[in-house]
């Protein structure tokens, strides 16, 4: 048996090390007054870290419990809020949205600018503003989302076909990917004009949701250099210089192709036409100019928040229909009697198809996309319920449990679409229990694209084909469990894999 043998200078840089964390974290304590909210209890150096659990939403919500819907964490040496009921999260994100709409910055923002809004620039500065307008009035307005119609349609259409050939033998298609590549499709068509085949491009993905949903030692170790080797050690920082690189590369590729004067006038200007025409006009007329790496940084935001939370709501929408048989059939009644013989489901008859919204809104309330808004920071000093809230301090709201609180919701674990019939509850940031896509200044402005393809997929699926459970499985038996880890968004664990019969109108 071999040991490790450590340099005579090694316990003494440890001891005093520890010695520092405990007396800046204190100082810490000493120097904030007030009245905080309640914590549980805490362990040494790395505070409540050990209590978030495989699946942090959970154990948030069981912490809301027994703790109340303010909560205070000590993450290292990270001060944490939660929020976890429709009262507080009004009064953050309504009441006080201006005082708590910063960002937490870590290695991963600040490298792959995936806060392409924040990175460098407080929401007081006039870059920070001209680029929530140029994204709210130029890139997510409902014109924009409308003009994108013809590519959601083909590419919906090219899904329905690859799935009509498992169909026809009768072979098991695997949801999972097939959402996943349409959304890719989608989004690349939208934003880069054509499709885009990066060897391994899913595993970059879903390595970035990884990286954006975690924090480095380098954050969470208060002595900063320490951190930063630990990450060097454990691999962190080459992860994160290596898919900042294969982002780079692809982004300026497709930057170059659309400046290249050989390129021909495409029918319709993608996500980059449209910013560099912007970037144009405003360098012959404006003091704020959207660089080239400004763009890059948009389409990392695109396309990684539109990635995974169109295909998550489709997965999640048809399993749940796979459980609760009724309410396909009924989906799939008011699907086929409105499209009739035509042979696709369109945009313009998803108006009249009043049930299948109420399928996505249900889908969106027990699973939303992100269980825990992506974090703020707050700017300065303000009070919810009596509880202070300080500068700096990281604040996150818990929308999986809001959505669940019987409070607001009779029998919230059960999915019941009619639940939202004649109801004028939305997901558009103005009703506090239901939050999938969070309120305020930071609010996703990509709503109205991901619902898009999320409603057109769904009633396609629902109108070409009747589904059935592989291998005689029965509904009970399937799995609904939650992928533990670090990801930002709410996966399902295992695959969902059914078997399409082709129906003939």
């Amino acid at each position: 048996m071999s040991f490790l043998h450590f340099p005579p200078w090694v316990p003494l840089v440890l001891f005093f090390s520890l010695l520092f964390i405990i007396l800046k974290e204190k100082a810490a304590a000493n120097s904030k007054k007030g009245n905080f909210p309640p914590s549980p209890p805490k362990l040494p150096i790395i505070g409540n870290l050990h209590q978030l659990g495989k699946l942090p939403h959970k154990s948030l919500w069981r912490l809301s419990q027994r703790y109340g819907p303010i909560i205070s964490l000590s993450l290292c040496h990270i001060e944490t809020i939660i929020i976890s009921s429709a009262e507080t999260a009004r009064a953050l994100l309504k009441t006080n949205d201006f005082q708590s709409c910063n960002r937490p910055q870590t290695n991963v923002t600040k490298k792959l600018s995936y806060n392409f809004l924040d990175i460098g620039f407080s929401p007081y500065s006039d870059y920070w503003r001209e680029i929530r307008k140029i994204c709210m009035l130029e890139l997510f307005s409902m014109k924009r989302v409308l003009s994108y119609e013809a590519i959601r349609e083909q590419e919906v259409g090219l899904l329905i076909e690859s799935i009509s050939q498992s169909a026809s033998c009768e072979a098991t298609v695997d949801l999972t990917q097939k959402s996943i590549a349409l959304t890719t499709d989608v989004i690349f068509r939208i934003a880069f004009g054509k499709l885009f085949k990066v060897d391994g491009f899913n595993e970059i993905a879903s390595e970035v949701e990884v990286l954006l949903g975690s924090y480095g030692a380098s954050e969470f170790f208060p002595i900063p250099f320490v951190g930063k080797i630990i990450d060097w050690f454990s691999g962190r920082k080459a992860r994160l210089e290596r898919v900042f690189n294969e982002m780079n590369v692809l982004f300026q590729e497709v930057i170059d192709e659309h400046l290249h004067s050989a390129r021909p006038k495409p029918k319709q200007d993608d996500i980059i036409d449209v910013l560099l025409a912007i970037n144009k006009k405003q360098a012959e007329s404006c003091n704020v100019v959207i660089t080239h790496e400004s763009i890059k940084a948009i389409l990392f935001n695109i396309i990684f928040a539109g990635l995974s939370t169109s295909s998550v709501a489709i997965v999640w929408a048809m399993a749940e229909l796979m459980k609760n048989p009724k309410w396909m059939n009924k989906a799939q009644e008011e699907i086929r009697n409105q499209v009739g013989n035509h042979g696709k489901v369109r945009e313009r008859d998803l108006e009249d198809l009043s049930y299948l919204k109420m399928i996505v809104k249900e889908t969106l309330r027990l699973h939303p996309p992100v269980p825990l808004l992506i974090p703020r920071e707050t700017i300065s000093h303000f009070k919810i319920e009596g509880y202070d809230f300080h500068p700096k301090t990281m604040v996150q709201v818990n929308v999986w449990a809001i959505g669940r609180d019987p409070t607001y919701w009779k029998h919230p674990e059960d999915f019941l679409p009619e639940r939202f019939v004649e109801s004028s509850i939305d997901y558009k940031g103005q009703h506090f229990e239901f939050l999938p896509f969070g309120s305020g200044r930071r609010m996703c402005p990509g709503l109205n694209m991901g619902v898009k393809i999320v409603e057109l997929a769904l009633a396609n699926l629902l109108y070409h084909f009747d589904w059935k459970l592989p291998n005689g499985m029965k509904e009970e038996n399937l799995d609904m469990e939650e992928n533990s880890g670090l990801s930002l968004t709410l996966h399902k664990k295992l695959p969902l894999k059914l078997v399409p019969t082709l129906y003939h109108p």
